[in-house]
């Protein structure tokens, strides 16, 4: 099978992963394809996965660190300008024989080749002493097969560590959880003048050594069709967080002057399905009165803020004021 390779020329992870499964719905099955493509400051969650119980939300929000939910399932992945992610596509042959692995031994052989020695453990990951840099995962449909991996050459090891950090009392998901596994950077152990970009050239190399092919270039509809795509699925709140399984979410925070506050979120499609309030406090009303002002809410701070406009939170929470009430609900 000829292989045509892409080098996407954006950064924009709804752009990109649109692009993927353009390449994989779209183009010419009698080909194979070869993506490398950055993504900047983004989430990239799993299919199966509950989006905000795997991530740090309000770092995430305050960042400005956006989030896309992938085709594949596996767990939650950062993406900055220092990873540099890979995706092979093509036909599937023996579902029952395929293996991830196939598709990672050509970052193995390119790592040896400069001097550094790395191994394929377990389902998905590839390590250097030890350590996770690469992470895979695979889409399979009608007989074709999407493999993608991300590869940490040179990221920022400190966000990683924030924006995938959740409260695992908070979440009481049924969603597939992601492991955390030991982490590290292919930059220490490559020679000084090995930048990303000669990564990159060295990586495909490597692959076009194997399999001959020759570069694609998108055309005009191409990337039309891609833009649609985005818009109207991996740019979506929908798709990103709605798509996300039932889970529950506790939040609890002792105010002065008030007392406990417990809420106890029932969210199902990315929609506040469910909302109970307890604790220790006073009232002057029913918190069951503020809860269904908050039902049928996306748990997210813009809305919360204009659902509490013209409601005094302190008659169901007595000595509580909106603004750390809003705060509360937010974090």
């Amino acid at each position: 099978m000829k292989l045509s390779y892409l080098i996407l020329d954006t950064t924009d992870p709804a752009y990109n992963l649109a692009a993927e499964q353009y390449v994989f719905d779209a183009l010419p099955r009698e080909r194979a394809y070869f993506m490398l493509w950055q993504n900047d400051n983004a989430v990239i969650v799993g299919k199966h996965q509950n989006t905000l119980a795997e991530i740090n939300e309000p770092y995430v929000r305050e960042h400005g660190v956006r989030v896309v939910r992938r085709l594949s399932g596996g767990g939650a992945v950062y993406h900055d300008l220092g990873n540099l992610n890979f995706t092979f596509v093509m036909d599937a042959g023996d579902t029952e024989k395929l293996d991830l692995r196939l598709f990672c031994l050509p970052v193995v052989r390119t790592l040896e080749a400069l001097g550094v020695r790395a191994q394929v453990n377990g389902r998905n990951d590839i390590t250097v002493d030890g350590k996770k840099f690469s992470g895979n995962s695979q889409y399979l449909k009608q007989g074709r097969v999407m493999h993608h991996g991300t590869l940490l050459f040179d990221s920022d090891l400190g966000v990683v560590s924030e924006v995938l950090r959740v409260d695992e009392e908070k979440f009481r998901s049924k969603a597939a959880k992601s492991v955390r596994s030991r982490v590290t950077n292919l930059r220490p152990y490559l020679p000084p003048d090995c930048t990303l970009a000669a990564f990159r050239q060295a990586l495909l190399d490597n692959v076009l050594a194997e399999t001959p092919g020759e570069p694609y270039a998108l055309t005009p509809d191409d990337r039309a069709a891609i833009e649609a795509l985005r818009a109207s699925r991996y740019a979506t709140y929908d798709w990103n967080y709605g798509a996300s399984p039932e889970c529950t979410m506790r939040k609890k925070r002792r105010f002065e002057g008030c007392g406990t506050v417990e809420a106890y979120f029932t969210i199902r499609r990315g929609v506040i399905e469910g909302l109970v309030f307890r604790g220790d406090f006073f009232s002057l009303d029913e918190p069951e009165t503020l809860a269904a002002r908050l039902t049928g809410l996306r748990p997210e701070a813009e809305q919360y803020a204009r659902a509490l406009s013209g409601f005094d939170v302190s008659r169901c929470f007595a000595g509580l004021s909106n603004e750390a009430f809003l705060r509360f609900l937010s974090e």
